[in-house]
């Protein structure tokens, strides 16, 4: 299959053998690809492995046999974004999803666009929000999301109740006696709801959200967990408090 002028996101990038790379991106119209780029560390293709950086949006022409495509050509589209620090993470944790829960070769047009927003939302928005809406949609386009409006009973979602999050089957309801350490890491009503809106909800709200869609993510990912919450644990070790505006526990 030749592909001619294929839109994509940059996903992951790393060095093959002495003078070419391995790729992985999301296209528009064939979902996550493998590349090789063959010799592009010389001085004279430094436009080229420009272009093959993370967030970068491209248009490449590639020859796919097999597993792996050989990239023809690739130009940069827009000016790739430059991230540092937690968005930096954050960034590293929504390509790493994308990795870990998408087989390659199998179309998902929603995704890159969703990939799109998420990608400038980052910049200019709240990183615990940004991320949770991603989660959401990318569940919902793996065809493994829920109404978040009611729970796994159909009975509508109580603001002021807690719920932990089933994966097959969606929010149940926590007792009043549970304790406080499971009840801490179960989402709250009015988080659940701000998902179903598509409104931030307080900022109180996010932590114990945060935890309920990891449950749910790692029952998809399977034992092996992510390297970005691996690097996020060492952070929260060594980093004083940080700024609650941007809620601090993005991924």
């Amino acid at each position: 299959m030749h592909l001619v002028a294929e839109s994509a996101y940059v996903l992951h990038t790393r060095p093959w053998r002495e003078t070419s790379l391995l790729v992985e991106v999301l296209s528009e119209h064939h979902g996550r690809i493998g590349l090789v780029a063959r010799g592009v560390q010389g001085p004279k293709r430094q436009v080229l492995r420009a272009a093959l950086q993370p967030f970068q949006h491209i248009r490449l022409d590639a020859l796919a046999r097999g597993e792996l495509a050989r990239l023809i050509s690739a130009e940069a589209l827009d000016a790739a974004p430059r991230f540092d620090g937690e968005v930096a993470l954050a960034g590293f944790y929504v390509n790493e999803l994308l990795l870990r829960l998408l087989q390659r070769n199998d179309p998902f047009p929603e995704l890159y666009e969703l990939y799109g927003r998420t990608r400038a939302r980052l910049q200019d928005e709240g990183l615990a929000w940004t991320l949770r809406c991603f989660e959401r949609d990318l569940l919902d386009a793996l065809g493994s999301g829920f109404d978040w409006s009611v729970d796994a009973e159909g009975v509508a979602i109580d603001p002021a109740a807690r719920y932990r999050l089933d994966p097959e089957q969606g929010p149940r309801r926590m007792l009043s006696d549970r304790g406080h350490g499971e009840r801490s890491a179960a989402a709250t009503g009015r988080a659940l709801l701000a998902l179903a809106d598509d409104s931030a909800p307080e900022a109180a709200d996010l932590p114990g959200l945060r935890q309920a869609m990891r449950s749910v993510l790692v029952h998809h990912l399977g034992p092996r967990g992510l390297k970005s919450w691996e690097l996020l644990a060492d952070l929260a070790r060594v980093a004083p408090k940080r700024d609650s505006r941007r809620d601090g526990d993005g991924s």
